[in-house]
């Protein structure tokens, strides 16, 4: 295992603890111009999100409307509407499949399904992060450090499988001092492979783990260089609750 890797994984819990886990549950809410360019304004304003710390199974709620809500489960994908007590409503296999191309940021409308999609999966990642380095198939190596504001922060290289649902296969995590990740890089499938660098702010330890609660989505240059004047997306986590076996 990369040691910068193990480093991350002992400051945020360690590995041994992690396998003990049983769920995740997060307060959450997600903001910015992005959703209503969707169609979707106040999509995510206060929702409870439940997860498997293992396999990618999450669920969203409420979601379009007070009693439904959103399953995703993967291998095979499948990304269901149903009902708070399980009766389903809509449902599609290989969601990933039916988003609209080409994507235009401004006016590219996306079904229920397709918002749903793409939020379960980027959710369960962001949550499971950076544990989810370490299930198979995903490799994780450190790479040249990133001078920003005057601090370094050294990277991972982390490349996923298709067996996990995420925005796009490569991408970047970058951590500071303490080994508190701060910024993330990745350029989603769905919407056009647009280069995102996505900033954590806000640490908090719940229950001996530590979860960003400020996530601010900003788009960067081919240098790297973060756009922070344009936020179309923010991802806000007012608690997390973790069960153990």
């Amino acid at each position: 295992m990369d040691k910068l890797l193990m480093e991350v994984l002992d400051a945020h819990g360690g590995m041994e603890n992690w396998g003990k886990l049983t769920k995740i549950t997060a307060h959450m809410s997600l903001g910015g111009p992005f959703w209503a360019a969707r169609g979707w304004p106040g999509v995510y304003l206060k929702q409870t999100v439940t997860a498997d710390p293992h396999r990618e199974h999450i669920t969203i709620a409420p979601f379009t409307a007070p009693d439904r809500m959103s399953v995703m489960k993967v291998v095979p994908e499948r990304m269901a509407i149903t009902t708070l007590d399980g009766q389903t409503v809509e449902e599609r296999l290989n969601p990933r499949d039916s988003f609209p191309t080409p994507f235009v940021q401004e006016s590219t409308r996306w079904d229920a399904i397709q918002v749903a999609y793409f939020t379960s999966a980027a959710v369960w990642n962001y949550l499971t992060a950076p544990f989810v380095f370490t299930h198979p198939g995903v490799e994780a190596r450190e790479i040249a450090p990133w001078t920003e504001n005057g601090q370094i922060w050294r990277r991972l290289a982390v490349t996923f499988p298709k067996t996990i649902a995420n925005h796009n296969a490569d991408q970047v995590f970058y951590y500071d001092d303490a080994f508190m990740q701060r910024r993330m890089d990745y350029s989603p499938d769905v919407t056009g492979k647009a280069p995102v660098a996505h900033y954590t702010h806000d640490h908090k330890a719940f229950d001996g783990f530590v979860f960003p609660t400020r996530r601010l989505i900003h788009l960067h240059d081919a240098s790297g260089v973060a756009d922070q004047g344009f936020t179309p997306i923010t991802v806000d986590v007012a608690s997390v609750t973790l069960d153990r076996g």
